[in-house]
């Protein structure tokens, strides 16, 4: 029999919230121990997450920002497309149906109880594929619509009744480079959904329905009422700032992205508008409504506590305003693999630029700002069977108020590691040559920025080598007068010694021994460096 509980009790409250949270976290787990491909196992790029009846998030994995802010989206659609029964998973990957690029692919699985027919929760677990077709190997490439960028997915059910749809998923495999690895970790997707329907009941019998319903509001309204009372810190006003894309890979123009922030202390709301960004490209970094609410969400998130919840009640007194049709709220047929991973790093840098005019003590310098984006796909020679290589690639963090940037490390909308270098060149035919830290490509000021990654890899099979990245021309911002940090680059040579630079946005055929070599941004400087200089000397 449940327990009676007093949900104005607010220890209650806290208990509740951590055995939602640990739902999702314990969904990431499974996912990352039954996955097969080394981009979810090893570096941990999915996220999972828990839904009320009303498909509002009530808690979230602590996994990838940028899959967090907009999975809720992706669930609201499938719920609203598709009559999900019981045993029923949705899959969906449309980034023009909450989804952020083709590569995410979302799970969603209703959780029943007895006496109702409808589902009184939600569970989702997505994660990146590391090919999902199109025209180029990694399903990462410069490519000009999304038709060229793998295959779209609508709202449909992989799982009727408790077993997979055979040909439901025998129509994916036969569009990706590597079906084997793309079966075994839709699996886990699907069994890390499992995981999660189990636990969920498992806290229904503890509590009972009702109970939960209860403590699900009062969790919703207390992350409001969190958010509210630090919106209410804040000076009153509007507050503006723009930052560019390099470009689109198609022309070399600089794209902008503009926001301005307005806090109404008063009420504790705040409306976020990105009137003034550029128009949607030609090009891949084309960014959904989705994946700009996400980084709002992330950017706000950042202001909390750290055991503030993260549930839907964050956004209640948040107004994201995005003009349809720019580089910041795309409409279909733009191709968006590198909105997901560029522009939503820029976004955020833009945000935080303007976030800095606010609370000048509580915000950091930019951070390396791409995501660096490497696929490499081929023949692996050890096994005759086609392989696809996809990573971000860390970079410097900008320095805080107070604080040195951190050297080498993932910021921002991207929470995942790297591939280990034993993983890597066991799962592919590679050869890493050399993996460290960028000396002094930090910004220079008070606190500096911290050193990105260099990072070369040899390729022993002749393969596809795909870049998508960004910070080439637009150098990570310092603050308080510190100093920008270092450009990005990248290189390719070949057998024979003769090396050429890559462009930022390139998709190139490189024979077996060619070298692919990236040197990642640094971090932005914080504060002026002849105050640093000064206290030196004194010291």
């Amino acid at each position: 029999m449940a327990a009676v509980t007093d949900i104005s009790d607010p220890i209650a409250v806290a208990i509740f919230q951590s055995s939602i949270h640990s739902i999702a976290e314990e969904m990431g787990a499974a996912l990352r121990r039954t996955s097969i491909s080394p981009n979810i196992k090893e570096r941990r790029d999915y996220s999972c997450a828990v839904f009320d009846a009303q498909r509002r998030v009530i808690a979230m994995g602590d996994h990838m920002p940028v899959h967090l802010g907009s999975m809720p989206m992706s669930v609201k659609v499938a719920v609203e497309s598709l009559p999900l029964g019981r045993g029923d998973v949705a899959i969906l990957n449309d980034p023009y149906a909450g989804g952020t690029h083709l590569p995410d692919i979302t799970l969603v699985l209703p959780v029943f109880v007895e006496q109702y027919s409808l589902p009184v929760f939600y569970v989702a677990a997505r994660a990146h594929h590391a090919d999902v077709g199109g025209t180029f190997a990694g399903s990462m490439g410069p490519g000009r619509e999304i038709f060229q960028e793998g295959i779209r997915i609508p709202p449909i059910r992989i799982v009727r009744g408790g077993k997979i749809d055979p040909e439901v998923l025998s129509l994916i495999l036969h569009n990706v480079r590597t079906p084997v690895e793309r079966e075994g970790d839709l699996a886990a997707q699907i069994g890390a959904c499992q995981v999660g329907e189990r636990r969920l009941h498992e806290v229904l019998r503890k509590y009972g329905l009702d109970a939960v319903t209860a403590l699900t509001e009062e969790l919703l309204e207390y992350s409001g009422r969190l958010m509210r009372a630090e919106l209410r810190k804040l000076p009153g006003g509007t507050f503006r700032a723009e930052d560019f894309l390099d470009d689109d890979g198609v022309s070399d123009q600089p794209i902008r992205i503009a926001v301005s922030i307005s806090f109404e202390p008063v009420e504790g709301s705040v409306v976020i508008d990105f009137a003034g960004s550029a128009p949607q490209v030609s090009g891949s970094v084309n960014a959904v409504y989705a994946i700009t609410y996400s980084a709002c969400f992330y950017v706000l998130r950042c202001l909390l506590v750290e055991d503030a919840p993260a549930t839907a009640g964050l956004m209640y007194p948040v107004t994201v305003l995005a003009p349809e049709g720019t580089i910041v709220n795309a409409r279909p047929p733009a191709a968006v693999a590198g909105g997901n991973v560029e522009t939503s790093q820029r976004i955020v840098d833009v945000l935080l630029r303007a976030l800095a005019q606010a609370s000048p003590s509580r915000v950091p310098a930019a951070s390396y700002g791409t995501m660096s984006n490497l696929t490499i796909g081929g023949v692996d020679h050890r096994s005759n069977q086609p392989f696809t290589y996809y990573e971000t690639t860390a970079g410097g963090m900008g320095a805080r108020p107070g604080m040195d940037g951190i050297s080498g490390v993932h910021c921002h909308m991207t929470n995942s590691l790297n591939t280990p270098i034993e993983a890597l060149e066991y799962a592919y035919p590679f050869r890493v040559r050399s993996y460290g830290y960028r000396k002094s490509s930090g910004g220079e000021g008070l606190f500096r920025g911290g050193d990105g990654l260099v990072r070369e890899i040899e390729l022993l099979a002749d393969s596809q080598v795909t870049l998508l990245c960004e910070r080439r021309k637009f150098q990570p911002y310092g603050l308080a007068g510190g100093m920008p940090g270092a450009s990005g680059n990248a290189s390719l040579t070949d057998a024979e010694g003769r090396s050429q630079a890559l462009p930022s946005k390139c998709s190139v055929r490189a024979s077996k021994g060619s070298r692919i070599r990236i040197e990642t941004p640094g971090g932005g400087g914080w504060g002026e460096a002849s105050i640093s200089a000064a206290k030196q000397d004194r010291d």
